[in-house]
């Protein structure tokens, strides 16, 4: 069922492109807005974020995860760059957070996750680290005076520990006092750095972060793509093979290949590609390969996305959940943005009408993060609302009409 709030009820003859109406566009706006009304009630009394509940009521328990710190920083420095009143308290807010908790003095680093003023979890991952280095770059577009000593120190972190220069890619994860852990290497840590690194490479110029987002998605979409079909699997070896026996935790390590990583590295080729000033080179053939490969084979039958496919592109898990809704919104809008293909507008009108039929919660703010084939909530996965992050992003990226996504909201 399309919702006619994304365009206007009746219009005669409809635009060919929703992004060239300022319609759609100021719906995009109202959408984000009210999602950051919503996670504005995140903060505590003291230190740390509060995890909202469907109606945005704090969830009991003090459990804070780095990657939820981080990117509440980032979503707010996207909403302070699009002129949302009061993003500036929950910028402060995180990186305070960042400062007097989650970072290590005895060791260095940043740890995983804490509970009260208890370490609940003291692993140095990556995938952390990588966040990190996103929200002290997002803080810095925005201005924020603390966010240059948050890079320099994350950015020192990243070099010493996880950064293989001999692989051109990060490795994933310490002990606290950076003893091996594992040999484990993946993918998902790896995605989020080019993410990172682009973001970090429009807040300062240095083509450090510019040079290793390259060397990362040459990897996964030059080399691994074109070998599996155009499907990414998500775990490695030491030697970065890929371990296709791997199956760690079915949530945030699941087996097989995620699309939704897809749409995510798809999109970033597009943004590597036009912050190094669009050079004669396949960027755009092989993420549209990726992002399109993933389309075709994860949309399901009444809608959404599964969350894990086999290494032939056979469904494994067929959860239905938001984030890669949103990153496919994302990446098709980097499509059209490039070049004004009706295919992609028929994909971007479905996944909008999709999310907003589903997924957004038109009474409290925020999207729900799971549901079912129907199309109803799912309670049993996530606890309340998980974050902002992926759901504020496909609002606001696709409002800049350009593939470079920060200096340009």
């Amino acid at each position: 069922m399309t919702n006619n709030h994304l365009m206007p009820p009746g219009t005669p003859s409809e635009p060919k492109f929703w992004l060239d109406t300022p319609h759609h566009r100021n719906w995009l706006m109202e959408q984000a807005l009210r999602q950051l009304e919503f996670f504005s009630t995140s903060c505590r009394q003291g230190p740390g974020f509060h995890i909202l509940d469907h109606d945005g009521t704090p969830l009991p328990g003090q459990l804070q995860e780095l990657h939820t710190t981080t990117r509440l920083v980032h979503s707010f420095a996207l909403g302070h760059l699009s002129g949302f009143q009061g993003a500036e308290r929950i910028i402060d807010h995180g990186m305070a957070y960042l400062n007097s908790h989650h970072r290590d003095r005895a060791h260095g680093g940043y740890l995983w996750a804490l509970d009260g003023d208890q370490i609940k979890d003291d692993r140095k991952l990556a995938y952390g680290h990588v966040f990190v280095l996103l929200a002290s770059a997002s803080a810095k577009l925005a201005g924020h005076p603390e966010a240059d000593r948050l890079m320099a120190d994350v950015r020192a972190v990243l070099d010493r520990h996880f950064w293989d220069d001999d692989a051109g890619l990060f490795c994933d994860e310490w002990n606290r006092d950076w003893t091996p852990f594992s040999t484990y290497r993946g993918m998902n840590a790896n995605m989020h750095g080019v993410e990172a690194l682009l973001t970090a490479y429009e807040a300062t110029g240095d083509e450090i972060y510019l040079n290793r987002a390259g060397r990362i998605l040459a990897f996964f979409i030059s080399k691994i793509a074109p070998e599996e079909n155009w499907r990414l699997p998500e775990h490695y070896t030491s030697d970065w093979q890929v371990d296709r026996g791997y199956a760690g935790d079915p949530m945030f390590r699941p087996a097989g290949t995620t699309p939704g990583h897809s749409f995510e590295l798809g999109r970033l080729q597009l943004q590597h590609w036009d912050l190094s000033g669009r050079p004669d080179s396949d960027a755009p053939e092989t993420a549209r390969r990726l992002i399109e490969q993933a389309l075709g084979d994860a949309w399901l039958p009444g809608g959404g996305f599964a969350y894990t496919l086999d290494f032939t592109g056979q469904v494994d898990n067929v959860s239905r959940f938001w984030w890669p809704v949103t990153e496919a919104i994302g990446a098709v809008a980097a499509l059209i943005a490039l070049d004004r293909s009706p295919a992609d507008e028929t994909w971007y009108r479905k996944l909008w009408n999709y999310a907003n039929d589903t997924h957004v919660d038109h009474i409290h703010g925020g999207w729900f993060p799971a549901v079912d084939e129907t199309g109803q909530v799912v309670t049993s996965i996530f606890e309340g609302k998980p974050d902002i992050y992926h759901s504020l992003q496909a609002c606001l990226f696709p409002m800049s009409g350009r593939l470079s996504r920060m200096m340009s909201l």
